[in-house]
Formats: C-alpha cells, sequence, structure tokens
C-alpha cells in the first residue's frame, strides 16, 4: 500500500492529549530512527524489548505446545533480571491468578487471550495468517501512543515504552487485529479516505473491550444510557486525530457518517465481546461455523 509520508504521526497537541491510546493504522506516528535511547545500569539487564517480546508471547500463544518457549524465555530474563520466585508473595492459582499484573517473578501464568485466539484464526481463514516475527515489531514510540497498525508493511507495531502491563498488551494487539482482519478482508483506502479508518477505529473500539465496564470505571467514566456507544464513538474519534492531521469537527462527521453500519458490524465476532467470557463463547461459535461450512 502506498505510503502518505505528509499525514504520518500525530499533531503535538494530539499527542500530548493521548493517555495511553491505541493508535489505528498506518499512519502510525514516526518510529525513532534515532537508534535505542540510553538505558540505566538496572534497567539494562531487563530491557523494555524483553518485555514487550514476553507479554506478546503470553498474549499470542493459542496452545501448549508452545508452552516451552515462553518458559525459556521467561527463565533467560529472570536471570538477567537476578530475582528468585521465592523473593516476593505470588497469587496462588486459581486465586488473582489472572494475567492481569501477574508479576513476571511468579512464573508463567495461563496463555492466550479469547479476543486474540479468534482474531488469530479469522485471519487465518481469511488466507492472513499471522507469524510473530514477521507482524509484530516491538519499538519504542514518540508520545504515549500504545499501538499502530502499519498497513504498507502488514505489520502491527508495539510501543514497548507505553504498555506497562499484561492487559494492556492484550488490549493493544486485540484493537490492532481488527485493524489487520479489516485490511485483510476489505480494499480498504487507510491514507486517503478518512471514512475508511473512521469504520475501523469504531469496530475496533466496540469489538477489542476498548469500552468494557471495567475500563470505563477505572477512567472514571460512568453513564446509564447508550454508554458505550458514547465511549466508543469517542475513542474512534480521538484514535483518528492521533494519526490525522484534520480538525476534531472532521474526524467527528467522518465518523457520524459510518457509526451506525459500522457498529453493528460484529465480524468476525458475531456479536460485542463485553468481556472476556462473551468472546470466549464468540470463539467458540465461530469454531462451531468454521466447521459447519466446512462440511458442506
Amino acid at each position: 500500500m502506498a505510503g502518505a509520508p505528509d499525514e504520518r504521526g500525530p499533531g503535538p497537541a494530539a499527542g500530548e492529549q493521548l493517555q495511553q491510546q491505541h493508535v489505528g493504522c498506518q499512519v502510525f506516528p514516526e518510529r525513532l530512527a534515532q537508534g535505542k535511547p540510553q538505558q540505566g545500569f538496572l534497567s539494562s539487564f531487563f530491557t523494555n524489548n524483553q518485555k514487550c517480546q514476553l507479554m506478546l508471547l503470553q498474549t499470542l500463544e493459542t496452545s501448549r505446545s508452545r508452552l516451552n518457549e515462553a518458559q525459556v524465555l521467561y527463565v533467560s530474563l529472570q536471570k538477567q533480571f537476578g530475582e528468585r520466585q521465592s523473593d516476593r508473595t505470588c497469587p496462588r492459582k486459581g486465586r488473582g491468578s489472572t494475567s492481569k499484573g501477574w508479576p513476571l517473578e511468579c512464573g508463567v501464568p495461563e496463555f492466550g487471550d479469547p479476543y486474540v485466539k479468534l482474531l488469530l484464526d479469522a485471519m487465518k481463514h481469511s488466507g492472513c495468517a499471522v507469524n510473530r516475527e514477521r507482524h509484530f515489531s516491538c519499538e519504542d514510540c514518540n508520545g504515549n501512543v500504545s499501538g499502530g497498525f502499519d498497513a504498507s508493511v502488514s505489520q502491527i507495531v508495539l510501543c514497548q515504552n507505553n504498555i506497562c502491563n499484561q492487559a494492556h498488551m492484550n488490549r493493544v494487539v486485540t484493537h490492532e487485529l481488527i485493524h489487520a482482519f479489516d485490511h485483510c478482508r476489505a480494499h480498504v483506502d487507510w491514507f486517503t479516505n478518512v471514512r475508511h479508518l473512521a469504520c475501523s477505529e469504531v469496530r475496533a473500539a466496540n469489538l477489542s473491550g476498548d469500552c468494557s465496564l471495567l475500563n470505563e470505571i477505572f477512567r472514571l467514566h460512568f453513564g446509564l444510557k447508550r454508554h458505550h456507544q458514547t465511549c466508543v464513538r469517542d475513542r474512534a474519534i480521538r484514535s483518528i486525530l492521533a494519526v490525522r492531521n484534520i480538525s476534531k469537527e472532521v474526524a467527528q462527521k467522518a465518523v457520524d457518517e459510518v457509526f451506525e453500519s459500522c457498529f453493528n458490524d460484529h465480524e468476525p465476532f458475531g456479536r460485542i465481546p463485553h468481556n472476556k467470557t462473551y468472546a470466549r463463547y464468540a470463539h467458540r461459535d465461530f469454531q462451531n461455523r468454521d466447521r459447519y461450512y466446512s462440511n458442506i
């Protein structure tokens, strides 16, 4: 896909206003080209890139067959970091043992995110199988952005200096995989058609869990009537402003024009997955649907 150099990267005001936003598609904010920043003595033993790679492995894991790969990486990082599991109190299995906030020194928790599992299956079913080494890149990013989809090379960029924990990584990967799925299944004009970008941003905000009740409570955003729709609309507009040098009014107009049709496009989930339980049900239904069509 041809690039649009004039539009790459958010303006200074947009970057300052974003708080850990998931930026949509390429145009992705300029990747840092000046080399790795200098690190302190202690941080050099456990780099942002190593933590990013480990969290990405955990997010993408879909089977036990590759568990050893993550364990080997974990043990290597633990030795470099110089801490033992017994140095801290770890959650008991089955109680507080979710991936969110799980300390690295407590071992490898349950792998795989149901949102990501479904999207990986859907990408493969659509002829766009995802490869971790080819389609993901952990990099330092400017501003407070968390990630982006670089459509020019079909690659998801994960901002290793801004992704703070496993739950955050899961949300970013899910958000960007929705953009990648749209890129795979449709002729999306990311660079010159803001309505195409708006549609994908609406879908990503709607289906990724960005607007889940729990996330909104943490943001201190509350509402009783059509709050989910309001959240989706607001986050789509903010994501557009982060990657396009356009006015807020133009972004709002683009979102308004596509909102109804794109908000109701739930592929590949078939429903709005408000939480991981809904996502697991959606994944099960997707697998059953796939088996049904393969037997026709």
